[in-house]
């Protein structure tokens, strides 16, 4: 690990135990983040996406979930073998998470002031009174009008908006050096979508934050990320700046996510390009390229056996039989 890596993930596994047989829902992932790097995972729901960042925090339920492998190494330190004591020291204090929904992340019996200030007084030691007055200053900084009144309202009293702020300002209150924001825009409409993200970019840059932006809109990371990584069926099928990605996409499923955003450079009559079929079943997935039944350059090969990651250039990765040397 080089000491600009603060967090890297090796062949993470992360399977679920169902009636119906074994789900994979993350099978091998790795990836290193960098400080200041805001990296991008994109994919279809459903692509382990947001399994992978949770297992990152280890908050898979068990049963029926469970860690099947891989490190996930903070500082050099794996977190999936701390103990539980220790994971605490660094949930919401190190490593911070905006969950998809505020609503159902936030309690709504408690006033927003109670559990900002619980947070920071657990992680940060401070005053009670020290510890409100910086949760002004955060809520301030999300840009909360008269946060020192409205602090003390109930999350329901605030719009899904100000409520995805709010996620924000508690997120960041203790300057992690991670902040994990899944989805943090899915039920927001895109105006107020705009400003949450401009409003994330903002202050992570200001304090310093490492970012992990989960999302299945490519528009989202092309404004916001410097690396992004392409999931399908619990694997990352491609890797790569952003610029590498949208200016010359290698995985058939990238190329095809990427000629299904809408341009407004082209004036064009044609109907928007879609992938066809469905994301696989990941239940009892057999070994071989889950995307061939969708994939129009699909070769006898990639029905057989899943394709080994093949490096094109220092951080350029993909996973493809068409670029494989062994096909």
């Amino acid at each position: 690990m080089t000491d600009d890596v603060i967090l890297q993930v090796k062949d993470l596994k992360t399977y679920f135990k169902l009636d119906e047989g074994l789900l994979k829902a993350v099978d091998g992932v790795s990836f290193d983040l960098r400080k200041g790097e805001t990296l991008g995972i994109v994919g279809e729901s459903g692509s382990g996406k947001s399994v992978t960042n949770l297992a990152v925090m280890k908050l898979i339920p068990v049963p029926p979930g469970r860690i099947a492998g891989g490190e996930v190494l903070f500082r050099g330190k794996d977190i999936l073998k701390m103990p539980d004591e220790e994971i605490r020291t660094i949930r919401g204090n190190k490593i911070s998470m905006i969950f998809q929904d505020p609503m159902t992340s936030l309690n709504p019996f408690l006033r927003i002031s109670t559990q900002m200030i619980e947070t920071i007084v657990l992680h940060q030691g401070m005053s009670k009174k020290d510890a409100k007055d910086k949760s002004i200053e955060m809520l301030k900084l999300a840009g909360i009008p008269s946060p020192e009144k409205r602090i003390d309202n109930y999350p329901h009293q605030f719009s899904g908006g100000m409520r995805q702020r709010v996620m924000i300002a508690m997120a960041l209150s203790c300057n992690p050096e991670v902040l994990i924001a899944d989805e943090p825009t899915t039920a927001l409409d895109v105006t107020i979508q705009a400003q949450i993200l401009e409003l994330i970019k903002d202050l992570t840059a200001r304090l310093g934050t490492a970012v992990i932006l989960i999302t299945h809109s490519l528009g989202v990371v092309a404004g916001m990320c410097d690396n992004i990584n392409v999931m399908y069926a619990g694997r990352i099928v491609e890797r790569g700046t952003a610029e590498e990605i949208f200016g010359d996409p290698k995985h058939p499923y990238t190329q095809g996510l990427i000629k299904s955003v809408p341009r407004l450079d082209k004036a064009t009559q044609q109907r928007l390009f879609s992938i066809k079929g469905q994301p696989p079943n990941v239940i009892n997935l057999p070994d071989c390229c889950p995307f061939y039944p969708r994939c129009e350059r699909a070769l006898d090969i990639c029905k057989i056996k899943y394709p080994a990651v093949t490096t094109l250039a220092k951080g350029r990765d993909v996973a493809c039989w068409l670029y494989s040397e062994g096909k």
